[in-house]
């Protein structure tokens, strides 16, 4: 096409004497023709390559997304069919776990859930009690339900009776629980105070009844975790729970003790949680 042109142009130029008008017309009118095909054929390849160029840049970004999707699915953890289903790095992260708890706790765990709990609960344990006193203590249950942490601790060992006032001695337990809670900052955290059914006969200004001291023990708790622990205040809930929720029945001065409590419920992103402990090693 290129060669013709000039061809073309040489033959004008040369055989414009030797044609009649009618022959040099028509072939002027095939030089403007095939110019105008030329352009047009120019403006097309320009719009293919446009599209191969949004088609390539298409291709890149999904390989990109590819990647991140890859990585995303290495700590995966769905629902299926109302079953929880995860994925093989998961799996294989939360059995390291399971090969450190007692074979009479694993015989406990009848479905992938319940050694999910399993190995939810013993992490948490392990990060927030230790080796220390409070481990294995009465006063201080951790139990699992859909895989949501709850804590709970016995009121004599974080307040007075009566009073809202955190006591000094609590700080070490509590200072264990805000480790937990500030590792992870994609679980969000509700402080429940609980009270048994006796009223209130010291009543003041600032505590009038069961439903106001559980409200304002669960308080106390939240303004110390943002406050002395700085724990964002977002993802923090206070909750009252009053005397609706109790443990046992509020027939014995050793129940109504047990159901005076604050409840700690964790909500943690199970795949961060996994994928977190494998970071820092806690799996190994």
């Amino acid at each position: 096409m290129k060669n013709f042109i000039p061809l073309l142009l040489m033959f004008l130029l040369v055989g414009t004497s030797c044609v009649s008008k009618k022959k040099y017309a028509e072939l002027e009118t095939k030089y403007t023709d095939t110019k105008t095909n030329l352009n047009s054929l120019k403006l097309k390849f320009a719009k293919i390559d446009k599209r191969v160029q949004i088609y390539n840049d298409k291709i890149n970004s999904l390989k990109g997304d590819n990647v991140t999707l890859e990585k995303e699915n290495a700590f995966k953890l769905d629902m299926i069919d109302g079953k929880v289903a995860i994925s093989k790095d998961v799996r294989a992260l939360m059995n390291k776990t399971l090969s450190k708890i007692s074979p009479e706790k694993l015989a406990t765990a009848k479905t992938l859930k319940d050694s999910i709990n399993l190995a939810v609960s013993y992490n948490v344990v392990r990060k927030a009690l230790g080796k220390s006193e409070f481990n294995n203590s009465e006063d201080i249950d951790i139990d699992i339900d859909q895989t949501v942490v709850m804590i709970t601790v016995s009121e004599k060992l974080l307040f007075n009776s009566g009073s809202y006032k955190i006591k000094k001695s609590a700080l070490k337990l509590i200072t264990k629980l805000a480790d937990v809670i500030e590792s992870e900052p994609s679980m969000d955290v509700m402080i429940e105070g609980h009270s048994d059914t006796n009223k209130i006969t010291n009543k003041t200004e600032s505590v009038e009844d069961n439903w106001d001291l559980s409200a304002k023990r669960a308080t106390s708790m939240v303004r110390l975790l943002q406050n002395k622990f700085g724990i964002d205040g977002s993802r923090l809930i206070a909750s009252s729970r009053g005397d609706t929720m109790p443990l046992y029945p509020n027939t014995t001065r050793e129940n109504r003790a047990k159901n005076r409590r604050i409840r700690i419920v964790i909500l943690p992103n199970l795949n961060k949680f996994f994928a977190l402990l494998a970071e820092n090693g806690d799996l190994d």
